[in-house]
């Protein structure tokens, strides 16, 4: 396991390469000028002019993609054009708050997913089973961005339970401060939920199936001490590798929720800095979430390891011992 962990990792420096190449393409390809965005509408053509020069703007694209390694290679992520602060000292104000969002939005998808596919599994083929799969699969297919909005309008506008924008402030108290969460979490946790519920009970089916589930029931033990001691522990590892794959996604799926309800993290952060053609924001926090994404992958593959030893990594194939 010691070799593919290496291994691992030395496959992250050209993921994380490629990534960079294309977020520097991508955000070139930006219409508009930053110079102009940042000087304002009434800036001459020579301060728009000298702007370019000294932001480096004039080199050819192969130039400024050797500085822009040059740069990610000593660390350094460079400074927003629009802020006039370091993208780290940015990515590490935002950063927290979207692992706030991400982290309640998986709590809810998990508590409410899991225990949901656990249910409909175990009433294969009943109403019930039929109503959870049909939830599902419109929690799958429903746009966030249309969600959040619905929310906001009947929670926020219509009932005033709960605050429309913003994250709140702990200061404030705890309860105010959740109250700002809510919406935002629930609108993040649906597609997560419903993949947890189909995953799970995809796998609990195929475990249930199983000989020693009919053995553990003929010894007269309770439905509950069967579903929950013997079949879901075998039926756990798919539902780690979704989980890591949704942490990860969460972490980069952010961008709609924090628009539509305000929330200062990352997500809003890269969209600000679209709108502002701060090409050198867009680079630095994509390029975070990617490293987060396989890091998050690379633990997700060692939990994997330790829930089911008889992985063989030696090889690299992912064989069984």
């Amino acid at each position: 396991m010691g070799k593919y962990i290496i291994r691992r990792f030395i496959d992250f420096v050209p993921t994380i390469f490629v990534v960079a190449v294309i977020v520097f393409i991508i955000t070139r390809m930006i219409p508009g000028d930053p110079a102009a965005v940042m000087l304002g509408p009434q800036a001459s053509v020579e301060d728009i002019k000298a702007l370019r020069e000294s932001l480096g703007l004039n080199d050819p694209l192969y130039v400024q993609f050797f500085h822009y390694l040059g740069d990610l290679l000593t660390g350094n992520f460079g400074v927003s054009l629009t802020y006039n602060e370091p993208i780290v000292q940015l990515i590490l104000e935002r950063f927290p708050n979207t692992l706030i969002l991400a982290i309640s939005a998986l709590i809810i998808a998990f508590l409410i997913g899991v225990p949901a596919g656990i249910i409909s599994a175990s009433r294969q083929n009943s109403l019930l089973d039929y109503a959870v799969m049909l939830v599902s699969l419109i929690g799958v297919s429903m746009p966030i961005f249309w969600l959040g909005v619905m929310l906001v309008l009947y929670f926020s506008v219509n009932l005033g339970w709960f605050p429309a924008t913003g994250m709140g402030d702990l200061s404030e108290g705890i309860i105010p401060y959740l109250k700002h969460l809510v919406l935002p979490s629930i609108t993040l946790a649906t597609i997560p939920m419903a993949t947890f519920a189909r995953i799970t009970r995809s796998s609990m089916l195929e475990v249930i199936s199983h000989d020693y589930i009919k053995t553990a029931r003929s010894k007269g033990l309770s439905e509950f001490i069967v579903i929950c001691k013997h079949a879901f522990k075998n039926a756990l590892t798919p539902l780690l590798t979704v989980l890591g794959m949704q942490i990860s996604s969460l972490l980069g799926g952010a961008v709609l929720t924090e628009t539509i309800f305000s929330w200062p993290g990352m997500g809003r952060l890269i969209v600000d800095a679209i709108d502002k053609r701060d090409f050198v924001v867009v680079q630095g926090t994509v390029l975070f979430i990617a490293v987060i994404f396989v890091l998050v992958n690379l633990l997700v593959d060692i939990m994997y390891k330790v829930v089911n030893p008889r992985v063989n990594y030696s090889s690299g194939k992912g064989g069984k011992e």
